[in-house]
């Protein structure tokens, strides 16, 4: 295997975008009738929800690793390097077996239609955790969850984070029709753990679970969090109350994550697995999740080309916009004086930038190299109607590089709107020599 053959392999699955989204399981179930069913020879957790998802999957699945148990993790999208969505044990699988799993699905005869990246990946991901025997897969689905090429499997657990509109065209146009769609991964006699708050989500998610004889333990009735000083935690679970809780993610909205994580972990533990307080609260404090408020400190003034304190966060729909506002003015105030933002087509732009622009004094409005991104032009006379020192700069490391070298002294960046923001983002700034070593999640 040759570098080439990576790139060729990528190349190519990155060209099945142009058969857009197709929601629906006979394509993933064909694919995997041919791999020999790989989703049925590990445990999986099945992760839904707006927001939060990946967070989630990573913290259990840093507290399955440390429990002793080889764990596979699927998340999406990647933010630099495709293998990314791909990791057993914390590392990111080989490129070699990148082609090796593509190969093996690509050799598979088509059925009336060419399968989806989306599909092309999640049954790539099963076929290498099967292959390396892994003990447990945490999945996280793509799209909704009912038609999700992720809805083939039979999990152990089935978390659904929060709901919010979110893609209506494919989801529908209500949250009591988006939740059901997110409920769609809710199996028979599988328990189901859920952080939604609006009446209407709540009452389809009881009789999505009633229908299914599934156990549903919600926050805020069956386990709840307060919150206390110095970023700890009490839990009050199912079974259990956990004092002096932390965890390693920033912003209040990861405490509430946080108790899905805990929740899922009693959970198990009534399965049998000996899952351990001290692992929990050990892995629960250190692991982190790129790309979500995530911190760059300032490098010292008297170095050359020092940079300013940079935050990055994805903060790629509304929801996840306004709590990202709530961090930065619970923690920051008007510090965070530069933002550089880009936004996909499909996604309330303007009510994501109302939440965001009042952090800020000036703005660069750029675009991620996605045939989704939105014209940063038909941005600019609303951000210029908030903040009037507003700036076009198309190319996102150009931004980044502009925002930089232009930025005030004692100031601080914020990089947000899009995971392919965050992600062209983290890549210009290594390029420039700010490195992954100098990278932190408070």
């Amino acid at each position: 295997m040759t570098h080439t053959n990576y790139e060729k392999c990528l190349e190519e699955m990155f060209g099945l975008h142009r058969f857009g989204i197709k929601l629906g399981l006979d394509v993933i179930r064909h694919i995997l009738d041919n791999l020999q069913n790989p989703h049925n020879r590990f445990s999986c957790i099945h992760i839904a929800g707006t927001n939060g998802k990946g967070s989630i999957a990573s913290g259990l699945a840093s507290i399955l690793q440390g429990s002793g148990y080889k764990v596979g993790l699927y998340t999406s999208p990647h933010l630099i390097k495709f293998n990314e969505r791909i990791t057993i044990n914390n590392i990111q699988v080989s490129d070699k077996e990148i082609v090796e799993s593509y190969q093996a699905v690509k050799t598979i005869p088509k059925t009336d239609r060419e399968p989806t990246f989306f599909e092309y990946t999640t049954a790539m991901a099963l076929y290498l955790f099967a292959r390396s025997d892994v003990d447990w897969a945490i999945i996280e689905t793509g799209m909704g969850g009912r038609l999700d090429a992720t809805n083939v499997l039979s999990p152990e657990i089935s978390i659904i984070s929060n709901i919010s509109m979110e893609h209506r065209f494919y989801l529908g146009n209500t949250i009591a029709e988006i939740t059901g769609e997110k409920g769609g991964i809710i199996k028979h006699n599988t328990p189901v753990v859920t952080g939604v708050t609006q009446k209407s989500a709540i009452d389809v998610l009881k009789q999505i679970s009633t229908d299914k004889s599934a156990p549903l333990y919600r926050l805020g009735e069956h386990f709840k969090v307060r919150r206390s000083k110095n970023n700890c935690f009490s839990y009050s679970g199912i079974e259990h109350q956990w004092k002096n809780m932390k965890t390693g993610l920033p912003g209040s909205h990861q405490v509430d994550n946080a108790s899905l994580i805990l929740a899922a972990c009693e959970v198990l533990q009534q399965k049998g697995l000996p899952i351990e307080l001290s692992q929990i609260k050990k892995s629960l404090e250190t692991y982190s999740w790129p790309g979500r408020l995530e911190i760059i400190p300032a490098s010292p003034d008297n170095i050359p080309g020092s940079i300013p304190e940079i935050i990055i966060d994805g903060a790629h729909n509304l929801m996840a916009a306004r709590k990202l506002a709530n961090f930065l003015k619970q923690e920051y105030s008007l510090k965070y004086s530069t933002l550089v933002i880009g936004i996909l087509d499909d996604k309330p732009f303007e009510s994501i930038l109302q939440s965001l622009l009042p952090n800020f004094n000036r703005v660069i409005l750029t675009e991620p190299d996605i045939d989704r991104s939105l014209a940063p032009e038909k941005m600019m006379p609303f951000t210029q109607s908030i903040v009037s020192d507003t700036v076009i700069v198309k190319d996102v490391a150009a931004a980044v590089t502009h925002a930089i070298e232009t930025a005030p002294p004692d100031s601080a960046i914020c990089i947000a709107g899009s995971l392919y923001v965050v992600g062209e983002a983290k890549q210009a700034l290594k390029n420039i020599g700010v490195s992954d070593s100098t990278e932190k999640n408070i």
